[in-house]
């Protein structure tokens, strides 16, 4: 069965060890038909001093943000309508995707969109995907979608995927997917 040896620099997080343990998994898993129990993962640290590069002692490197997690933080910033902290969660360049279609650049341009559409949505996530990318990652979104219609009538249960790309730890596009068109026309 496959081992996979790792060497770090120490100072890394349990959290990020764990996470990249994972990640090394769900790749052999991906590449090669071994069962979960027969990968192994082994991560070995050395100290700062006993690492050298180009003739230099070196300090690890900077954990980068679990891609899942930055998703979750972004969405609930975007239910509380906290627009202006939501846009630090974005790249310079970000563009999202909804239904038929309609393509935004800015936060803004999605509230005016979504205006007539329903006063409000919010989210139940049913789980959580990450994909690595050269970029920074991918992370789709499951769940479903509750809030109300513009008339005040209330809805719930509406099927929606979200799927986000990562320039470094910034958002550079969101793509959304939902039934709520078809759940509006019923």
């Amino acid at each position: 069965m496959p081992v996979i040896r790792v060497t770090l620099i120490e100072g890394y997080s349990d959290d990020t060890r764990q996470r990249l343990g994972k990640a090394l998994t769900d790749a052999v898993r991906t590449t090669i038909a071994a069962p979960l129990d027969g990968i192994t993962v082994a991560i070995e640290e050395l100290k700062p001093s006993n690492y050298m590069r180009g003739g230099q002692s070196r300090l690890p490197g900077k954990a980068a943000p679990d891609p899942a997690v930055r998703i979750r933080d972004f969405l609930e910033t975007m239910e509380a309508r906290d627009l202006e902290k939501a846009k630090s969660f974005l790249a310079p360049d970000f563009r999202m995707t909804f239904p038929g279609a309609a393509e935004f650049t800015t936060l803004e341009e999605l509230i005016a969109w979504a205006k007539p559409r329903y006063r409000f949505v919010t989210k139940t996530y049913e789980r959580f995907d990450t994909c690595a990318s050269e970029d920074g990652g991918i992370v789709y979104c499951y769940g479903t979608l509750s809030g109300e219609w513009p008339d005040g009538e209330a809805f719930a249960g509406i099927r929606f995927i979200d799927r986000f790309e990562f320039s470094g730890d910034l958002i550079a596009r969101q793509m959304v997917w939902n039934d709520l068109a078809e759940v509006a026309r019923g």
